[in-house]
């Protein structure tokens, strides 16, 4: 099942007017050290002029994103490293902040928080001091499976009822944000 761009709004829709349900969460904790905690305070001043003495974050949107990498492990080991792989020379000039998401979802549609909810996390340009990311482990040869969907609706309908949650977007969606108040 592939899901197209108007599909991941269709989905977000769905999340944010459903019931709630029950799901579960396993720690996987990314490297999360004195580095890159100064780093994620650096990127927090630079970029969103947010001079803070903790790298927290009030969440107002939800990021869905999948990972380009076709298995758990080796999407996990992408973002665990504090600094940005030298195969990133793309965004490296804006930090040397790893990539990273506070979830990641399995293709079984299990669900791993790699760090806390209210920790920055460098996943999206221009809303990361406001957005929780959730990756998807997959690409466009292996598109969302429907547990994943399961598991993304459940964390999405969990988190809208946690924190003052308005947006939920795919990651292609941040441009629609460019002089946006967030």
């Amino acid at each position: 099942m592939k899901i197209s761009r108007l599909g991941i709004v269709a989905l977000a829709v769905m999340i944010l007017s459903c019931s709630s349900s029950t799901y579960r969460v396993f720690e996987k904790p990314i490297k999360f050290d004195e580095e890159r905690k100064q780093l994620t305070l650096e990127y927090l001043a630079s970029h969103y002029g947010l001079e803070q003495e903790e790298p927290v974050i009030t969440p107002k949107m939800v990021v869905l994103h999948w990972t380009a990498i076709s298995d758990l492990e080796r999407s996990y080991d992408a973002m665990n490293p504090v600094r940005l792989p030298g195969s990133r020379k793309g965004i490296a000039e804006a930090s040397a902040l790893n990539v990273s998401a506070h979830y990641l979802i399995d293709r079984d549609g299990t669900i791993f928080r790699q760090l806390p909810d209210t920790v920055m996390a460098r996943h999206v340009i221009g809303l990361n001091h406001c957005a929780i990311g959730v990756e998807n482990v997959g690409s466009a040869d292996a598109p969302l499976t429907k547990a994943q969907l399961k598991a993304n609706e459940a964390l999405v309908r969990h988190l809208k009822r946690k924190y003052p949650i308005d947006y939920v977007i795919g990651h292609f969606e941040y441009t629609a944000f460019e002089d946006h108040a967030l």
